[in-house]
């Protein structure tokens, strides 16, 4: 709970300037995305795309830089624990 209570504090702070909430600025950093890109020889990478003005000036503020690419795996996730039925991924 503390660690989340830091994580927040600090977002707020670094937002300030920009008058968003800490809800209101996750939300907005939600636009961020990356397009699968097969690469020559078999395999592929994610390419982050450019993030539009709000999510930049967020993530500026948290002196974030964002790669330009990163390379794609598919590392299946095995949870611990059996899911319920309900939350299994579809």
């Amino acid at each position: 709970m503390r660690l989340a209570y830091l994580i927040r504090r600090e977002l707020s702070q670094a937002w300030s300037s920009l008058d968003v909430t800490v809800e209101e600025g996750l939300h907005q950093l939600q636009t961020l995305c990356s397009t699968e890109v097969p690469v020559e020889g078999g395999g592929s990478c994610l390419r982050i795309s450019t993030p539009s003005e709000s999510p930049r000036a967020l993530l500026k503020a948290l002196d974030i830089g964002l790669p330009h690419g990163l390379p794609h795996t598919e590392i299946p996730i095995v949870p611990r624990k059996k899911l319920p039925e309900r939350r299994k991924p579809r």
